[in-house]
């Protein structure tokens, strides 16, 4: 018997994309950065599945690009990405893709006030869904924590993201964070750039990996001062945006993508 997993088509064949041809070089490069960022979220274990998104604003542009619903976040492509209006409207008529409308909601809300705001991570981790769960929240016990406590915001759970006064709340929640712990749900990061927005759920990531590791030791942690911490917001001003920050290092990360699965560029 044949073992040979490439003998035999595929049971599920993803359907064809849009063709690069017919499209700008401008939302092809975001198109290709944003497929990294999906391939990088499965890369670290981030994933969910088929649920939960990253979106991308297209510069200049109304137009934002979300994942297709039911594909796996190792079976984004450049190509296969969906472009839709901020209200979830597919532009593509011949799209063979769908998209998840529920998903789209928390997403829309914050494009809609948050023009600064190219790129909105939103991930289900284990880690972020254990902090968020907790009265106190994030608290100041790393370096990784200090970043995201810089900028950090929080939103009560209302069961399904799925109703306007939910979204007005939200967007209210949300200020003008780049970093938001959802309660009882996850996390989420935005950032001016989809590499600052990856680079942004990296620290919040780390930063609640490490206190629930203090925590599980029983041991009385040490907490950094609050001064030093509202001192941390200048200086994250740098670390997280520019040559210092996301855009220096997402380059860097592109180039893992490729070395793992250059597929996803396509």
């Amino acid at each position: 018997m044949n073992h040979d997993n490439h003998s035999s088509p595929q049971p599920y064949p993803i359907p064809a994309g849009v063709n690069k041809a017919d499209i700008s070089e401008l939302e092809w490069q975001t198109r290709v950065d944003l497929a990294a960022c999906y391939r990088l979220v499965a890369m670290h274990g981030w994933d969910d599945l088929i649920y939960t998104h990253i979106s991308a604003r297209i510069p200049n542009t109304d137009h934002y690009l979300i994942n297709a619903f039911g594909l796996a976040f190792d079976e984004i492509t450049a190509s296969n990405l969906v472009k839709i209006d901020i209200d979830g409207n597919i532009l593509d008529p011949n799209s063979p893709f769908e998209i998840n409308p529920a998903g789209f909601t928390i997403h829309s809300a914050i494009h809609q006030v948050r023009h600064d705001a190219m790129c909105v991570l939103h991930l289900h981790t284990n880690e972020t869904i254990a902090v968020a769960s907790l009265e106190e929240g994030l608290l100041p016990l790393s370096q990784y924590a200090m970043f995201a406590l810089a900028s950090m915001s929080y939103h009560d759970y209302e069961g399904l993201a799925v109703n306007q006064d939910e979204k007005l709340r939200l967007q209210q929640d949300l200020g003008n964070s780049n970093f938001m712990l959802l309660r009882n749900h996850g996390g989420l990061t935005l950032g001016k750039t989809i590499g600052d927005a990856f680079m942004h759920m990296y620290d919040l990531t780390r930063a609640c990996q490490v206190q629930l590791q203090i925590m599980s030791t029983g041991m009385k942690p040490v907490l950094v001062e609050q001064a030093i911490v509202d001192g941390i917001k200048a200086q994250a001003n740098i670390v997280h945006t520019g040559l210092t920050g996301g855009q220096k290092s997402w380059p860097a990360m592109v180039r893992k993508a490729y070395r793992h699965d250059p597929s996803f560029a396509e």
